[in-house]
């Protein structure tokens, strides 16, 4: 069984079908269908929704809301936390403050969008204290709206998180505190429904044996990726094991060496850390997806499934990363270059889980570039990533990868060869490029054509080069349209 807060109404679910999503949970099982399906692929936000759960910090024991896609969101994850939607908004029959500020800004004309916004903006609310143009754009990135031309949506923003007036949200807040406490899980818990089943660990040990016991179960961290199995191509996952409520591998822990990051970490909790020691990566996860992604989706996650086009395993392996995995109590660390062994197959062997990745500290050479054909809530054409080390003007090391390029993310070797022990000059880096048609022969697609890609992974090399000769460019993380 498990235990969650619909708003304020405990709700305890066992025999739930757990391929079921969030969103069709509050339309067909719960009757709030204010939540609504645009695409079912996380691309539109007109089905965002809040999660709300307890988090702990220097300003002590708070709540902490976060938007999400309740398309991409199986019911078994909101195991132990409380659900928003809507429908919870409008309170003793007046309109939420953010709500008000959609009417009063006129940010909504055909409305079937407007559900979704007005919980990203709640969400803001929540975490911004004061306008922040910035945070705006970045909350709002993941919803679309055909009709408004987005300005009054901004103003809509701006009007919500000025001032904001204090809500029962707020004012129950010690109360939800105290009953997310009573609820918090303590056990393995079980979504069945007979022919299809969910089960939620809480510790390491527990889920390798669980692993060890259901090899063929499929491990859901955000499901972002996975869930769209059930919501596009309509197949059906008989077993599942949800690692969101593993805290040890949520953690994100820094050493004077290293980061070590938890496979089940969300992209949101793991950008601090990564911004702080590589700016570079800091600012491709805010291009990664939309926050209500970034929310949901882990690091171990987007290694995991093995997409050639996920953004940070190019920026992994130019940084030397390593994964730890774990197979009942053994442990093995590979370096993330030799975890891919072809499109979709890894290394990984049977009942074995990504535990955490090491990403080495103390690269300033270090250089991140996506190119897509737009500039938020979009998936690469290219990934690239750039690592050299220069002694005296000779290149003593050098680590390039890219994603997009082939079937799998991967080390450019030929241009390093190139590049190592030579003079780091136009010269040198001419001859680089030319070496990636050694390197690569990628495929056309709907993002990109062979020879754009080529010629943007030769493009990007030229442009570390000029951004390491005059640092004072900011042009870093570039999309091209």
């Amino acid at each position: 069984m498990i235990q969650f807060l619909l708003n304020q109404e405990l709700r305890s679910e066992h025999a739930l079908d757990p391929n079921l999503t969030v969103l069709n949970y509050l339309r067909e099982h719960v009757g709030k269908p204010g939540t609504k399906e645009g695409c079912a692929s996380g691309d539109c936000g007109a089905c965002t929704v809040v999660v709300g759960e307890l988090h702990s910090d220097e300003q002590g024991e708070r709540i902490r809301y976060r938007s999400l896609n309740a398309c991409l969101t199986f019911v078994s994850s909101l195991h132990g936390k409380q659900l928003i939607s809507v429908e919870d908004l409008k309170h003793q029959g007046q309109l939420h403050s953010v709500q008000q500020a959609m009417v009063e800004c006129h940010g909504s004309q055909c409305g079937f969008c407007t559900p979704g916004f007005v919980m990203s903006l709640f969400a803001l609310q929540k975490n911004s204290d004061a306008p922040d143009r910035d945070k705006a754009h970045e909350a709002l990135a993941g919803n679309l709206c055909r009709c408004t031309g987005y300005r009054p949506i901004l103003a809509a923003a701006e009007q919500a998180c000025c001032n904001k007036p204090q809500d029962q949200f707020d004012s129950r807040e010690a109360q939800t505190i105290a009953r997310l406490k009573a609820i918090a899980p303590t056990h393995t818990a079980e979504l069945n429904s007979g022919d299809k089943r969910c089960l939620v660990p809480l510790t390491v040990a527990d889920l390798a044996d669980l692993y060890d016991a259901y090899p063929q179960a499929r491990l859901l961290a955000g499901g972002t990726d996975l869930a769209l199995e059930v919501t596009q191509f309509h197949r059906t996952l008989p077993v599942m094991i949800y690692v969101g409520n593993i805290d040890e591998m949520k953690r994100i822990e820094t050493f004077d060496d290293r980061l070590e990051i938890g496979a089940a970490a969300a992209l949101s909790d793991c950008y601090t850390a990564l911004r702080h020691e590589y700016p570079d990566f800091g600012e491709l996860l805010q291009r990664f997806a939309s926050l209500q992604i970034r929310n949901q989706g882990t690091l171990g996650g987007n290694i995991g499934n093995a997409s050639p086009i996920g953004d940070s395993p190019p920026l992994l392996i130019a940084l030397g990363a390593q994964i730890v995995l774990c197979k009942g109590n053994v442990r093995r660390t590979l370096a993330l270059e030799d975890y891919f062994i072809d499109y979709r197959v890894t290394a990984r062997q049977d009942s074995e889980f990504i535990e955490k990745i090491i990403v080495p500290k103390g690269h300033s050479g270090f250089r991140a570039y996506k190119v897509s054909k737009r500039l938020d809530d979009d998936i690469s054409a290219v990934c690239a990533a750039f690592n050299l080390k220069i002694d005296d003007g000779v290149i003593s090391d050098a680590r390039v990868a890219f994603g997009g390029m082939a079937a799998t993310p991967k080390r450019a070797q030929h241009c390093e060869t190139v590049l190592i022990g030579a003079p780091w000059n136009a010269a040198t880096v001419e001859h680089a490029c030319a070496a990636l048609a050694e390197d690569f022969t990628p495929l056309s697609d709907f993002r990109a054509s062979k020879e754009y890609r080529l010629l943007s992974a030769q493009n990007l090399l030229r442009k570390y080069f000029i951004e390491l000769q005059t640092p004072h460019i900011e042009t870093r993380v570039t999309a091209y349209v």
